[in-house]
C-alpha cells in the first residue's frame, strides 16, 4: 500500500512549523507523521496527513511550496533486530532509501519510508510477508 506524503518547503525561521500545524488544524486535518529537516535557509515538513487533497488546497491557497509522494509505510514489531531484518530484505533487493523516519505505539513501530523505487519497495515487502500499512489503519491504532 502506498501512502500519499506532503512536502513543504518553509523559511527557516521562528513559527513556521506552528503556522502550517494551526492552518491544517484549523481545517480539521491531522497530523499523523511528520518529520522535519532543515539547512540554514530552508527547511523540509514531510507530513502524513488525515486528508491530502485538503491539505494541499489549503497549504497553497496559504503561498506554501508543496508537493506530494509515494511512500511506504512499513509497520513491523517494536523489538531489537524488527527493522533490520526489513531493511535487509530491501537492501538485497536493490532497493535504495532515499530518508525513513518512524514513530511506535506499543508494540508495534510503524515506518515511513522513501525509497528511490516505491513500486518495487510495496512489491518486494509484500512478497516476504511484511505487513504494509495505509493511512486508514494509522487512524485504528
Amino acid at each position: 500500500m502506498l501512502i500519499k506524503q506532503l512536502s513543504i518547503f518553509l523559511e527557516n525561521k521562528k513559527g513556521r512549523f506552528s503556522e502550517v500545524a494551526q492552518l491544517l488544524g484549523q481545517k480539521n486535518i491531522n497530523m499523523t507523521a511528520f518529520t522535519v529537516s532543515e539547512s540554514s535557509d530552508f527547511g523540509i515538513l514531510r507530513l502524513i496527513v488525515s486528508d491530502v487533497e485538503d491539505a494541499l488546497r489549503v497549504l497553497r491557497e496559504n503561498g506554501y511550496a508543496v508537493s506530494e509522494a509515494n511512500v511506504v509505510c512499513l509497520r513491523c514489531p517494536n523489538q531489537p533486530g524488527a527493522l533490520g531484518r526489513a531493511m535487509d530484505i530491501i537492501s538485497k533487493a536493490g532497493i535504495f532509501i532515499e530518508y525513513m523516519y518512524a514513530f511506535s505505539e506499543g508494540a508495534s513501530a510503524n515506518v515511513i519510508i522513501r525509497p528511490d523505487d516505491v513500486e518495487k519497495c510495496e512489491k518486494v515487502l509484500e512478497e516476504n510477508k511484511l505487513s504494509l500499512v495505509s493511512v486508514s489503519d494509522l487512524y485504528k491504532l
